[in-house]
């Protein structure tokens, strides 16, 4: 495996004119398979009003994407995001999972991006809810046991690519056992992404069902600390320049909020 290492809106730059319909499908599928497990299995979930007028919007500019982004939240789920944004005829994709749990719980974060420009591209993470470093009983049970797996596919699987991000606060967010690469189109790595993706979203789920709840006195600061970093991961994401370049600053600014909940409707969990 050998190593990527731009900004998704050099990759966009640089390639030529390609038809991504048959990825776009590809992914979509995948997403939609996710949330319908997550779904069933994290209770019941209410869709954001927030977000209702964010079901279809495009950009003003010729050729420029379309997309769709909804958010859930209920008892057990802080903010879930189930969106897309793609120009599929011209190169780009990018479709979108990401579940955050309450603060009843401290079991990481479910986080998923796919997408294509034009290169089809894997992103997935347990993005942690503790210091790693400080706590071995934490890495020991979400993360020590996938290194296996993870070397696997990063450096022994041929034709795909390692993708690492050029920003540093990116690569800060990542657990150990971030999956992040990217290969040509085809069917064989479409079917080694939905297998990763599947796989560990029946082990995440496991985590849930079995987690410990936390102490009541604890759940405050989880919580804040939950809504800071994914406020944080949506404010300084670097393709956030390809949003503005095809929305504008203000349709952008409500997008990123969208991703964080900044204009959420319903109460978080611990507010319920």
């Amino acid at each position: 495996m050998s190593e990527k290492m731009k900004f998704v809106q050099d990759f966009l730059d640089e390639a030529p004119v390609t038809d991504v319909s048959a990825t776009f499908a590809e992914w979509l599928d995948i997403i939609e398979g996710l949330k319908n497990k997550a779904m069933a299995a994290l209770g019941d979930l209410q869709r954001d009003p927030s977000t209702d007028e964010l079901e279809a919007f495009a950009s003003e500019v010729e050729g420029g994407p379309s997309g769709q982004i909804r958010a859930y939240t209920g008892k057990n789920v802080d903010w879930m995001i189930h969106s897309h944004m793609q120009n599929q005829k011209l190169g780009f994709v990018n479709v979108h999972l990401t579940i955050w749990l309450g603060p009843h719980i401290d079991v990481p974060h479910f986080g998923m991006a796919l997408g294509a420009f034009p290169q089809a591209w894997m992103f997935m993470d347990s993005v942690p809810r503790k210091l790693i470093p400080t706590d071995l009983e934490y890495y020991n049970k979400y993360y020590a046991p996938f290194n296996d797996e993870w070397q696997q596919i990063h450096k022994n699987t041929p034709g795909v690519d390692e993708f690492v991000s050029r920003d540093s606060f990116v690569r800060a967010t990542y657990s150990p056992t971030a999956w992040s690469f990217m290969a040509e189109p085809s069917q064989e790595f479409f079917d080694l992404a939905r297998k990763t993706a599947n796989d560990h979203m029946d082990r995440w789920l496991q985590w849930v069902a079995e987690a410990t709840e936390v102490p009541a006195e604890k759940q405050a600061e989880l919580a804040q600390n939950d809504l800071n970093t994914r406020k944080n991961i949506a404010e300084l994401d670097p393709a956030n320049v390809v949003a503005v370049r095809y929305f504008g600053e203000e349709r952008t600014e409500q997008l990123v909020r969208a991703l964080w909940g900044g204009d959420r409707a319903l109460p978080r969990p611990l507010d319920a």
